[in-house]
């Protein structure tokens, strides 16, 4: 804890409640870290419509097979997609637990960014 005086005790205590304790902290920081790359953030986007063939993924998002390998991987490490072996091919889609769950609802966010019909600009809140 700080040494400084608190000015306004109800106020720092209420944001200190809203503090995630140091392993949900450090599941956050993963959880964004995987969204920290434009093309993690394509491949969530994608996958949030449909599963899809890694090969097909990789041309859905405009990069070439190897790159969108290793993304899927740092996507897998962080459990934010799983996969199933077809014969020789490999189809992912998000996975259910709460990280897909952050990662769904973060990729969403973004359409916000989005620009509204007829615009070429994003909406102003």
């Amino acid at each position: 804890m700080t040494t400084q005086r608190i000015i306004d005790n109800g106020a720092v205590e209420t944001a200190q409640a809203r503090m995630l304790p140091p392993r949900s902290a450090r599941d956050a920081r993963r959880v964004l870290m995987c969204l920290c790359d434009p093309t993690r953030l394509k491949i969530v986007r994608a996958l949030q419509a449909t599963e899809l063939a890694a090969g097909d993924l990789a041309i859905v998002i405009e990069r070439s097979r190897s790159a969108t390998s290793h993304h899927l991987r740092i996507l897998r490490d962080a459990s934010a997609v799983r996969w199933r072996r077809q014969q020789n091919v490999i189809h992912y889609r998000l996975s259910d637990d709460v990280t897909a769950e952050v990662l769904d609802a973060v990729g969403s966010a973004f359409d916000l960014l989005a620009p509204g019909p007829g615009t070429d600009r994003a909406p102003v809140s």
